[in-house]
């Protein structure tokens, strides 16, 4: 093993390490989106070999934020992929484990995609660069599937690589058969689709018009390797309308629009929250906001993110895969604007799975305009002083005062903290309904949710309370059961009876 594969081993731990780092320090383990509490859910769901369960009596009563109750079944609105895949480290009781493992994997796989697109140096500095991109770390210690994604896509993106190279005289791995290789792209992109549907439409623009050249150019093998891939993905999406048809009874039906109407992909009315509808106004006002975002949190340079990407691109102007992977970004953002939906909390989350992409045109960028890339160069040259001084004063920057404060602002998001679970272990309840009445927001009673079932086992029941007579009826249920009361505002009292109070309606 060389010593530029060791020291991507080493950053791929690292990437790890940083990943439980921010969901213990930062997140604390919990999930702080709706998506995230609708991952989970699902996921625990899935855990004890089910896909939903039966809805509970008055349902409004027993919120979680994006999971929908439809024919008498409670089941989250998302796609099977991430929530089966998070399900593996929910029967452990550590789903944070997942993203873990999948950044650590990914860090490693940017490596080798660097590695084939314009040698091992770049490879190295696009990993390096990718576990200091705060949109990375923030989205590896979460419990969202983009890391997934992102893992997916660079599976996807080495198999057809190393099947159909655009190197001439470059050839595939020997020591991997074609046929694994075409099972890996093919299984890659299926999961990616029943991950994230409209970010496998993305991520498949670029490979397809690829697809297309070598369909047409090709000799009988890669057609049919073509042909095979196609296939498995094509089967693995077909998992998207049986789920539905399992969930609802039709196939065609969109969990997402069972939790908002308007909540599809498309322009016009009917699609997004404004009267008139999704329009490219509209589009062009999230893809702004998106980009300011990622102008910063791309790799934590406030303003200076995006440096050295034209550098990379005049590099890279005759190196075919690096234009594959570079035609990423514009591809993810031209579907995404088609919904009506912005990302901009965790950085430009919706155009993830470019990372690779612009990590190895902004490596490029940096060691071409340094004079890193030019073996016969000397070793100690202004040119590479100067660059490599910039680079290490942007990321000492982005390490001692971007990260810091941009993690911070995560803490604590939509006002979800351990601490506010604490009472509730220090009290030992036994086997109680309790009944939380909301003062402020839903995440006062959203806290509390990895408190009871389906997130663990227990005889501790929440409920979010609506009033005397719905609560009324609730308690009628559990005869046998203690009756309390909880509000946020004294956290370490259990009240036997309601307090005169008003119930936040959502």
């Amino acid at each position: 093993m060389k010593r530029a594969d060791i020291a991507a081993i080493i950053l791929a731990i690292l990437g790890a390490a940083l990943s439980i780092w921010v969901s213990s320090s930062v997140y604390k383990g919990l999930p702080h989106l709706e998506d995230e509490f609708a991952f989970l859910w699902q996921a625990e769901v899935m855990a004890e070999g089910h896909i939903s369960l039966p809805t509970p009596f008055e349902p409004r009563s027993f919120l979680v934020p994006f999971v929908v109750d439809y024919e008498g079944h409670r089941f989250g609105k998302y796609t099977p992929g991430w929530p089966a895949a998070l399900s593996l480290g929910a029967r452990l009781d550590m789903p944070w484990v997942v993203n873990m493992i999948l950044a650590g994997f990914s860090v490693w796989l940017i490596y080798r995609l660097g590695s084939k697109v314009a040698g091992k140096k770049v490879g190295l500095v696009a990993a390096g660069l990718s576990i200091s991109s705060p949109m990375f770390l923030m989205l590896s210690g979460s419990l969202l599937s983009h890391t997934f994604s992102l893992f997916l896509t660079c599976a996807f993106s080495i198999a057809w690589l190393e099947l159909f190279p655009l190197k001439k005289g470059a050839g595939q791995d020997q020591r991997v058969s074609p046929w694994i290789l075409v099972s890996i792209a093919g299984l890659s992109l299926g999961l990616l689709a029943i991950t994230r549907p409209l970010t496998a439409v993305g991520v498949g623009i670029p490979f397809f018009v690829h697809a297309v050249l070598l369909f047409a150019k090709g000799k009988g093998n890669v057609r049919k390797h073509l042909m095979v891939i196609a296939v498995i993905a094509g089967v693995l999406a077909l998992v998207i309308p049986f789920w539905n048809t399992a969930l609802t009874g039709d196939p065609l039906l969109n969990p997402y629009t069972l939790c908002w109407e308007y909540d599809r992909i498309g322009f016009g009315p009917g699609v997004g929250v404004t009267e008139s509808g999704h329009n490219l106004t509209l589009a062009l006002w999230n893809l702004r906001w998106s980009l300011r975002a990622g102008v910063h949190d791309l790799f934590g340079w406030p303003y200076l993110s995006w440096i050295f990407l034209p550098f990379g691109l005049i590099y890279l102007r005759g190196k075919r895969e690096g234009w594959l992977f570079v035609s990423l970004f514009p591809a993810l953002v031209l579907v995404y604007m088609a919904y009506w939906v912005g990302a901009w909390l965790y950085g430009p989350r919706y155009y993830y799975e470019s990372l690779p992409g612009l990590a190895i045109l902004s490596a490029s960028g940096f060691l071409w305009v340094g004079g890193w890339l030019k073996p016969s160069m000397e070793k100690v040259s202004i040119h590479r002083v100067i660059s490599g001084s910039v680079v290490l004063i942007l990321i000492g920057f982005n390490i001692l005062f971007y990260l810091p404060p941009r993690l911070a602002m995560m803490n604590q998001l939509n006002g979800i903290a351990r601490s506010h679970i604490e009472p509730f272990e220090r009290a030992e309840l036994g086997r109680a309904v309790v009944f939380v009445h909301v003062l402020d927001r839903w995440t006062e009673y959203g806290t509390l949710l990895p408190l009871t079932a389906p997130f663990v086992d227990g005889d501790l029941v929440l409920v979010y309370s609506r009033g005397d007579e719905t609560n009324a009826r609730i308690a009628a249920e559990y005869t046998g059961w203690e009756i309390l009361h909880y509000y946020r505002d004294t956290p370490d009292t259990f009240y036997p009876e309601p307090r005169a109070t008003t119930y936040i309606e959502n």
